[in-house]
């Protein structure tokens, strides 16, 4: 057998469940996977210890639970220490209702990532359902297979670390070469490249291969060719800015209800939402879905329903022409729309440490778990932050981390993060959690994050903690400087919704009516999502935003009818500022 080849591991004292498996597995993945069958426990762990110290790959774990074997969910948690990586799934049989709590707790413990009903018959596609979509996220986690793009660049440098995060966070299928490596060396042999620029990025989807050195996001999207700007002529219903989950959701509901929609989008799809691992708690995915496939699905639902997508690029201004809205995008182009909503998000609050600010991507990284992760593998590791992001990628990082220090500067983290979330950190024995820490400083060795300073919040004495790596998800800052200053928000920024305002110089043009609920000071321009004043920061409800924000579209849309003669774009003068218009920094 091929040892590049990954496992699939079943270990079961339950005779008729391991054979069915073990049949229905080799079936199905025998081309593609090596399925090791194990009588019982004891031998189970016995062969995943020595697939460790041989460094064979275990894609997928299976244990049992129920009358015929008990032992499965035990098995399962300690097989974790042996292949942290790997998917762990407890298999349970149909009708045996009495385990369900045991198996339901144990799954929010860390035990297992996913519950799967043993099959029953031939070409049972729910369980085979169950098992792709969890090789789909290790495959994806492990940043094996296809490369769309090979990108050649150093560890260290903060611009490689940034494209390796976006190509990853956009399903891009991409190949990270170590500059002065072997395949790095003859990869640029091969281009007839000396002395390039770092990092190089090569699109191996084209023909010939396009060779781009240190690239611009604007020079990545025009080679990439996915989306291009629409003719100057073009008037959309709704320009939405920015593709994490409520933008995709106004997409979704905009297209199929008939509106032409136009979403920006300035580095990838899902926002913050799209680095999370694992999110169990959205509706309709009881086994959970990862953020970059969630994102991936609804990105690829609206395309297919005629939503218009400008990847790689930045509304940097908005300002009118005539009775349209016109958002000037950072590659010269203007798009004009009858409504803009604004899913711009948020992003994370940097720490400010001048210590920490010189090492970012080397070392320390504001989100960018996924892409990152594999990178810790028997490392050091801290996760600042007390959110529901922050426990994701404590324990994503836990896959691959020696341990993982999750530095949580208030008492306790229930008012913040799900009991889900609290219950895996707890349950998961390579991660700790240190309560009422602050980051105040950092140690470097060799240009390299090699420790963190904290000390406790009241201001007692600091300490140092080894760390390789240091991921920081805390608060966040709304992404609304490209907006006029005529918008109204709230103290912290995040853009006020459905609250009327003296007239003054609110808009354009001031309604003879109070905003709509998601409508901002400003008629016609929305606010969804987390950059919405009040918001809860949950995926669910930022879809539930762009779901709602169609109907007040359709509301706005019909008491502002498309002027009867706009004016050709070579006719009109450039887009008007708005009062307060401001170009983002």
């Amino acid at each position: 057998m091929d040892h590049s080849v990954p496992i699939m591991l079943i270990a079961t004292t339950d005779p008729d469940s391991r054979r069915i498996l073990g049949d229905e597995l080799r079936r199905r993945y025998g081309a593609d996977y090596e399925v090791v069958a194990c009588a019982d426990h004891a031998h189970g762990r016995a062969v995943l210890e020595g697939l460790r110290r041989w460094n064979r790959q275990v894609a997928l774990i299976l244990g049992c639970y129920g009358p015929a074997d008990r032992g499965g969910l035990d098995f399962l948690r300690r097989a974790y220490g042996y292949h942290p990586a790997a998917k762990r799934g407890v298999v349970v049989t149909w009708g045996d209702f009495a385990s369900a709590p045991t198996v339901f707790r144990a799954i929010g413990r860390g035990y297992a990532e996913l519950v799967i009903i043993r099959p029953e018959r031939l070409r049972d596609e729910e369980f085979h359902g169950a098992i792709t979509d969890a090789l789909d996220d290790w495959h994806l986690a492990q940043g094996v297979g296809f490369e769309a793009v090979r990108l050649i660049g150093e560890v260290g440098d903060e611009r490689t670390h940034a494209l390796r995060d976006s190509l990853s966070r956009n399903h891009i299928p991409v190949g990270f070469y170590l500059a002065g490596s072997e395949m790095a060396e003859r990869t640029l042999e091969s281009l007839h490249l000396r002395d390039p620029v770092l990092p190089v990025m090569v699109l191996e989807f084209t023909a010939p291969p396009v060779v781009l050195e240190n690239p611009s996001d604007l020079e990545i999207a025009e080679a990439m060719g996915v989306t291009r700007p629409p003719p100057p002529d073009k008037i959309f219903d709704v320009v939405v800015v920015g593709a994490g989950p409520s933008g995709l959701a106004t997409a979704v509901y905009a297209s199929s209800e008939g509106l032409s929609t136009m979403v920006v989008e300035g580095e990838a799809v899902g926002g913050q939402a799209g680095t999370s691992s694992l999110i169990r708690n959205y509706p309709g995915f009881s086994r959970g879905v990862s953020g970059a496939h969630l994102a991936y699905r609804s990105f690829h639902q609206a395309w297919t329903l005629g939503t218009d997508f400008l990847f790689l690029r930045k509304v940097e201004r908005l300002g009118t022409d005539g009775g349209l809205y016109a958002a000037s995008i950072s590659d010269g182009s203007v798009v004009r729309c009858r409504a803009v909503v604004v899913a711009t998000g948020v992003d994370y609050r940097r720490l400010g440490i001048p210590q920490l600010e010189d090492l970012v991507g080397r070392g320390v990284f504001y989100g960018a778990t996924v892409s990152e992760a594999p990178a810790m593998a028997g490392k050091h590791v801290c996760v600042v932050g007390g959110g529901n992001s922050a426990g994701q990628a404590a324990l994503h990082l836990a896959k691959y981390a020696k341990n993982v220090t999750l530095l949580v500067r208030g008492p306790t983290l229930s008012v913040s993060m799900s009991d889900y979330l609290i219950s895996q950190l707890e349950a998961t024995r390579n991660v700790a959690i240190r309560y009422g820490t602050v980051i105040v400083g950092a140690r470097d060795r060799d240009g390299f994050l090699a420790a963190v300073k904290v000390a406790a919040s009241d201001s007692t004495p600091g300490e140092e903690i080894e760390a390789s790596g240091l991921f920081v998800l805390i608060g966040s800052v709304p992404r609304t400087s490209w907006l006029p200053d005529t918008v109204e928000r709230d103290p912290a920024g995040f853009l006020r919704t459905g609250v009327s305002r003296d007239a003054g110089d609110a808009g354009p043009v001031r309604p003879d009516r109070s905003p709509l609920a998601l409508e901002t000071s400003m008629p016609g321009i929305f606010a969804i999502g987390d950059v919405r004043a009040g918001s809860i920061k949950r995926v669910a409800t930022a879809v539930g935003d762009g779901a709602t924000v169609v109907s007040m579209l359709h509301t706005y849309l019909a008491e502002n009818p498309l002027p009867a003669s706009p004016a050709a774009p070579g006719e009109a003068a450039a887009p008007e500022e708005l009062p307060g218009d401001v170009r983002s920094s």
